[in-house]
Parts: structure tokens; sequence; C-alpha cells
């Protein structure tokens, strides 16, 4: 059982819903994939136009926990504004905080995303901030009262996998909140392996979205999600230097 704040959830796949190639593959992917919180961009949604095309129409969002992000902010006060503008709007009183602080790689501004954190917790927001794998700032954003702490895998949409597998260990040994790897994900052997590091949920996209069949990558990203999990709970054995029997030595007599 995956927890945020108050709120509960069986899967531990996040997904967005952005970039598909067409509402029906949206649709079914979201559905083959059985998660139950979906993120999308307040800033790349009409919320306040209803003759404007809407994925939310095209699904029964009473089945679904909406996580609205703000991206596209440059600064803290962008996105509590981007943050309210949603809740406004009747979405979520839960939020993605994302504060990209670099042009070129996409990377999160750290000062401006504690900054966001911070201000949207007194506001009463279910606070998850998207950051970089800085365990200080991993910390940080707990101790200012986020619900969850969301690192990056690798950079945003780059399909690079976990480039850094120290740093998302040190921020989940040390986390008192969920952590949920958030961006760079590539394939379901990079999902995979985040639940095997101990990560409470993996955040994806680009991943499902740009995938030559996204339905079918939807589907292979639950499946790694749930045996990274059971892995990570069942433990898995000391890497060896040399060959060790599989089978009992006692009671075997050569004739």
């Amino acid at each position: 059982m995956l927890k945020i704040g108050p709120l509960s959830f069986q899967s531990r796949l996040l997904l967005g819903t952005g970039k598909y190639p067409s509402f029906e593959i949206q649709k079914e992917a979201v559905e083959v994939s059985d998660a139950e919180i979906l993120t999308f961009a307040v800033r790349r949604m009409n919320i306040f136009e209803p003759s404007q095309p809407n994925f939310l129409e095209q699904l029964d969002t009473n089945k679904y926990t909406l996580l609205p992000n703000t991206a596209g902010a440059k600064t803290a006060a962008e996105a509590v504004r981007i943050a309210k503008l949603a809740k406004a709007s009747g979405l979520c009183d839960m939020i993605k905080v994302e504060v990209i602080g670099c042009n070129q790689t996409l990377l999160p501004d750290p000062v401006e995303t504690l900054k966001a954190t911070e201000e949207l917790v007194k506001e009463g927001f279910i606070v998850l901030p998207y950051t970089s794998d800085d365990v200080v700032l991993a910390r940080k954003l707990q101790e200012v009262g986020c619900n969850a702490v969301m690192p990056g895998a690798s950079p945003i949409g780059s399909g690079q996998g976990i480039i850094n597998p120290i740093n998302l260990r040190f921020i989940i040994e040390q986390a008192v909140v969920p952590v949920i790897v958030d961006a760079g994900i590539g394939s379901p052997a990079d999902a995979a392996l985040a639940m095997e590091l101990g990560a409470d949920g993996v955040l994806l996209n680009t991943a499902v979205s740009a995938a030559k069949d996204p339905v079918k990558m939807a589907k292979a990203m639950k499946l790694a999600i749930e045996a990274g999990r059971l892995g990570f709970e069942a433990g898995r054995i000391e890497k060896k230097k040399y060959a060790t029997a599989s089978s009992p030595k006692e009671g075997m007599s050569i004739g």
C-alpha cells in the first residue's frame, strides 16, 4: 500500500498524461497500467475552457486521483500561483511541485523548489516536490513538511534510466515520507531497479507515451514495478565472488 499524506493507493505506478499519439491510446494505456494517480501540467490544460479538448473528458475521473503539476514555473511564486489555480478549479488538493532552473537540462531549481514546497505546505496542500537526486535537499524538503519526495533518475524525458543509484539509495534510506522516482525512466528494467532500491513508487510519462506501443509499455511498466517491489521486500541474495552450489551436498554418494 502506497500512502501519501492521508491518501492510500494499491498501485505504485503514477502515470503522466502528456504527449500520447491520441486520446484513445492514452485512455487505453491508463487503463492497462492500473495506475490510480494521473499527473498533468496545469498550464497545458484549458481547465476553465469547457469548449476546448480535455483528456479528463475521456476518463472516468472517479476512478483516479489527479496530481496536477506546476510544470512551466521558473520561480516559487509561479509554482504557488499555478497550484492555487489547480485547487480553485476543483481538481485536487495534491500538487506536484516542479520548478525548472535550467532550460537545457530541465533540472529543477533547488532553492525555488524548497520555497514553493514550504509555502504550499502552509497553504494546506498535499505536496510532492520533484527534485534532482540531492540527498540534502530531499531531507530539507521533508523537514518543511512535504508528503513525498520525487527525485529524478536522470533528466526529464531522457530515457537514460537511473544514473546515480547511490544517491537514490541514500535518499531512500533517510526518508520519512514516500520516495517516488520521477523522470528519466526509459524501460521496465529501469522501473524495476528503482523499486528494488527501495523506492515507494515510480512516476512515468515519456517512457510510455513515446514508446512504439504505449499500451504494451504501460502494462510492462506496471508488471516491472510490481516485480521490483516484491524483489525488494523478498530481499535479494548477496553477491559472491565465487560460485556456490545450489544443490545440497549432504547425502550424495558417488557410485
